[in-house]
């Protein structure tokens, strides 16, 4: 058994995600290498000596700098604001070290771009963080696919749906600012991710963006928004398959709306995120009288799901999601192969951004460029 010391930067809400994840993945998955949460900083020393004692991290930095310098840290794991990422890869890579990078890939293209460089240049393992498609039953619909479960696939429709802004009345916050923080930087690389983990590349695309609540309340009086609250993309697979994608943080009712439905010339399959231990499998065969969707929970017959329980059924959470990613990062590192997604597999999500915002722009179809 080896140890690796994690470098994390960014305490918050994904910070405090992958502390757990690190923290908990030997006992779960019985790693050959086993990581110690080594060193984290935040926006300030300070807030980083308040993380490092909540997390059980073993010390604190007063810059993410410290923590990519540091020869006690094995490998850096990047939970700070999008717009840091590039800088903080770069530097990661430059330094000989491993980098899982939490999406999206950079604030920009552009960014993503010179970080799949960056990465592909060092040699080094690198990963960014979808978790979302590694549930226990995403894992499993990929399988269905793999085998054909459902015939020649026809048609795809996705969504990543959400109301945490659907209330006019809330008032501006950083989320209601800058591109990268609109709903196509923030929910759409999700989804994205998804349909080319389960369709394959995306030929060309079709998009519209838009901004439903134009103003919110702020200190002094209405303030503009001037990102994305919604976005639909018509969307043509390599394949030739037809697809349809539907992202929104202003979906009153929707909690966690990463939702899917596939159809294929012999069934159909149905998941959604916030029935995370269930999928829906309808087969095309008997008697149309007794035909219909079959519910199935996820259990031990299904992948990952026995690490963490061994009842069908039981479920397992979100938390979950982001051990079985730290598993993976783990894999990679200690094989040398690389692991999906690697920057690369974020760089084609990047794309399809850019590409959608474009569309949008001219109104018409637009080829996604690949590679």
């Amino acid at each position: 058994m080896t140890e690796i010391g994690i470098g994390l930067i960014g305490g918050g809400y994904m910070g405090k995600a992958h502390a757990v994840a690190y923290s908990a993945v030997g006992a779960v998955f019985g790693t050959a290498l086993r990581p110690r949460l080594e060193m984290i900083a935040a926006t300030s020393r300070e807030s980083a000596e308040r993380y490092a004692q909540a997390y059980g991290v073993r010390r604190a930095a007063g810059s993410w700098q410290e923590v990519v310098a540091d020869p006690r840290v094995g490998a850096v794991v990047i939970a700070s604001p999008q717009e840091t990422h590039r800088v903080i890869a770069e530097a990661a890579f430059a330094a000989g070290k491993p980098v899982f990078c939490e999406k999206p890939l950079g604030a920009s293209l552009e960014d993503a771009r010179a970080m799949v460089a960056a990465a592909e240049a060092s040699g080094q393992p690198n990963m960014i963080g979808f978790n979302y498609v590694r549930t226990p039953a995403t894992q499993f619909v990929r399988q269905l696919l793999d085998e054909g479960a459902i015939g020649r696939v026809t048609w795809f429709r996705g969504e990543h749906t959400e109301d945490f802004l659907a209330d006019p009345a809330l008032p501006a916050t950083w989320r209601t600012s800058g591109r990268a923080n609109g709903t196509m930087g923030d929910l759409a690389p999700h989804p994205i991710n998804c349909l080319l983990a389960l369709m394959g590349p995306v030929e060309a695309l079709s998009a519209r963006i838009e901004t439903v609540h134009a103003t919110r309340p702020g200190p002094t009086g209405p303030v503009a928004v001037d990102n994305d609250d919604q976005a639909q993309m018509m969307l043509r697979f390599a394949s030739g398959v037809m697809g349809h994608l539907f992202v929104s943080r202003v979906a009153t009712g929707r909690k966690m709306g990463y939702a899917y439905e596939i159809h294929g010339t012999s069934g159909a399959i149905r998941f959604d995120q916030e029935d995370q231990n269930a999928v829906w499998l309808y087969r095309a065969e008997g008697p149309e009288a007794t035909r219909g969707f079959t519910r199935i929970l996820t259990g031990p017959a299904h992948p990952n799901y026995a690490a963490f329980c061994q009842g069908p059924g039981h479920g397992t959470g979100y938390q979950d999601q982001i051990i079985i990613e730290a598993r993976d990062f783990l894999e990679a590192i200690a094989t040398g192969r690389a692991v999906w997604p690697t920057f690369r597999d974020g760089l084609a999500v990047s794309t399809i951004i850019d590409t959608a915002f474009k569309a949008a722009e001219d109104g018409g179809w637009r080829a996604v460029p690949q590679g």
